[in-house]
């Protein structure tokens, strides 16, 4: 299968301008910041922990990004599908996969934007305390990651309907799953009947459990594998969805 990387850039920068042809990128940036400071802040005692460190910041994300990045991929391919831009777009000489990655891409690339910005957070904690830096960078790497899959699912998800709500809605549900399967509650019902095996995998699967362990300064190699893998598997499933649009 070969790769046009021009074809992928030229759908990346399309994608990219996109988001801030609207104000759309403004409000999504605004309040993910405002998200992100109030239950920082507030939400998690920063103040009242009389520590200097980014972790209460960090501990929402999970729960941020399965409502905002649902928010941006839904429209990757449903808005398309409903307007027919996507037929006129496979009728270019382009290959699906090459459109399918420089979508995603831009969409993760804007999210990287928005997590540049809460840097300032960092700059604050710099200033009030010593944060341990090498935690922060890898909590920010995983942050990154984490977001990068909750992202290929939904343009998954966005590729299989033309209705932008429904796929929101599918995708927040598949994001909250795979959020809620590391908690105590499922994990405790789980343990009531099911074996240790089934637990550990359920646990293992989790998103708020892996991005955890990255949030503690290591970038361990199952949690890293967890997210790149959820993004290739769900971005070959957005493939084969395209190119069977493209065929039917």
């Amino acid at each position: 299968m070969k790769t046009s990387f021009r074809t992928i850039a030229l759908v990346f920068g399309r994608e990219f301008r996109a988001y801030f042809a609207t104000p759309l990128a403004a409000v999504f940036l605004l309040v993910f910041l405002a998200l992100s400071a109030g239950l920082a802040f507030f939400a998690g005692g920063f103040f009242e922990r009389g520590q200097a460190d980014l972790g209460p910041f960090f501990a929402w994300h999970p729960w941020l990004f399965l409502i905002l990045m649902p928010a941006i991929g839904m429209r990757l391919w449903a808005d398309e599908r409903r307007s027919g831009v996507i037929e006129l777009l496979m009728t270019l000489p382009v290959r699906a996969h090459e459109v399918v990655i420089g979508k995603f891409l831009a969409g993760w690339a804007f999210t990287a934007v928005a997590l540049v910005l809460t840097m300032s957070f960092w700059l604050v904690t710099l200033y009030l305390g010593s944060p341990d830096n090498g935690i922060v960078a890898a909590s920010y790497i995983g942050s990154f990651l984490m977001a990068g899959a909750f992202l290929a699912i939904a343009a998954c998800i966005s590729a299989m309907t033309k209705n932008q709500v429904i796929a929101f809605i599918l995708a927040a549900i598949v994001s909250f799953l795979l959020v809620m399967s590391g908690t105590n509650l499922v994990l405790a019902a789980l343990r009531g009947w099911a074996p240790a095996f089934v637990v550990d995998l359920v646990q293992s699967l989790s998103f708020i459990t892996n991005f955890d362990r990255l949030t503690r300064g290591v970038l361990e190699a199952p949690a890293v594998i967890l997210f790149v893998s959820t993004i290739v598997l769900a971005l070959w499933i957005n493939v084969q969805v395209v190119d069977a649009k493209k065929a039917a």
